[in-house]
């Protein structure tokens, strides 16, 4: 969600709101300004000056005045494109889906974070000999430089951990009777995606575990290494964020299966905006974190990003918005 996206506290939105934009596709129907609005990932006074390099480079660029605002949560950019207030919006996978699936909204850009556009929800046990079918191996997880255990064929012996699902899944079958750590609903990692995944595997999540609820990623992470819980679910890797206070979480939790890979954010244009404007700023926004150093600092700071990305795996978005739906009901 890494730490992926989507499966971080912190919030991004933006709307980017052309005005007087209309379904001509042509450089004279371009809007003489762009407001982007945006939930940042900081808070405090100086929010608008944090905000002046992205929308001077983009101002610069396009020539025309871009201006920077902020916005209450995801779901009002998705209802400003919706009424036509805002014609691009930047924001998290759900709202990605519900802007492509009720206004026709099309995503141009995909959110990068840690090198990745989605993240899986990896399983993890305190009980290899019961879970893996094969010896744990050790990987390198590269954000933290940090050996972590495998099984499962999840990761090779000696290798850079790679995270992709899904794998493993299967052993999930041996949780039946299990305690297991599952985080709020409302988390892809710590409970939807799992719940789903054991559902696909025969579990009833209800009636055939020991739910054992937890706050956040490093506790369902600690209640499997202090063996209050046999399984738990976080986000991959969270066991990096626990070395320091437990040096050897990479023996205590063992990662065992991988879910469905879980998308991160992204950018996404209404249908009416001016193909050439689209372009331009699918061209500006995807090149931003590298035109220079204080754009990186402000991808980081301001919106939690590393980059942004013309690789849009919608399918992952479709899922996502799938599994979000199941959840609503």
């Amino acid at each position: 969600m890494i730490r992926p996206l989507l499966a971080s506290t912190a919030a991004i939105a933006f709307a980017v709101t052309a005005a007087g934009c209309g379904s001509a596709s042509n450089a004279s129907d371009a809007p003489d300004s762009i407001t982007i609005s945006l939930v940042p990932s900081i808070q405090g006074e100086d929010l608008a000056e944090a905000l002046d390099p992205l929308t001077e480079y983009l101002s610069e660029e396009l020539d025309m005045e871009v201006k920077g605002v902020v916005a209450n949560d995801y779901a009002a950019t998705v209802e400003a494109l919706g009424s036509d207030q805002a014609q691009v919006i930047i924001t998290d996978a759900g709202s990605i889906y519900n802007a492509m699936n009720q206004y026709n909204a099309e995503l141009i850009l995909r959110d990068v974070r840690f090198g990745a556009t989605s993240y899986a929800s990896m399983a993890i046990t305190n009980n290899p000999d019961k879970y893996c079918e094969d010896e744990p191996v050790k990987a390198t997880y590269q954000a933290a430089d940090a050996e972590l255990t495998y099984c499962n064929g999840l990761e090779e012996a000696g290798s850079t951990a790679s995270g992709q699902g899904p794998k493993g899944l299967e052993a999930l079958t041996k949780a039946k009777g299990a305690k297991v750590a599952l985080q709020a609903t409302t988390s892809p990692a710590g409970y939807q995606y799992p719940v789903v995944a054991m559902k696909e595997q025969g579990l009833n999540p209800d009636a055939d575990i020991e739910q054992i609820p937890v706050e956040g990623n490093n506790n369902a992470v600690i209640a499997v290494a202090n063996g209050d819980a046999e399984v738990g679910f976080a986000f991959w890797d969270a066991r990096s964020e626990v070395l320091e206070e437990t040096p050897d979480i990479g023996d205590k939790a063992v990662a065992f299966a991988y879910s469905d890979m879980i998308p991160n954010g992204g950018v996404a244009v209404s249908q009416d905006l001016p193909e050439d404007l689209k372009q331009n700023l699918t061209d500006l926004m995807d090149n931003y974190a590298d035109s220079s150093d204080e754009a990186k600092t402000v991808m980081q700071d301001l919106v939690n990003l590393s980059d942004w990305t013309t690789e849009l795996e919608e399918d992952q978005i479709q899922r996502y918005g799938e599994i979000l739906e199941e959840f609503s009901q």
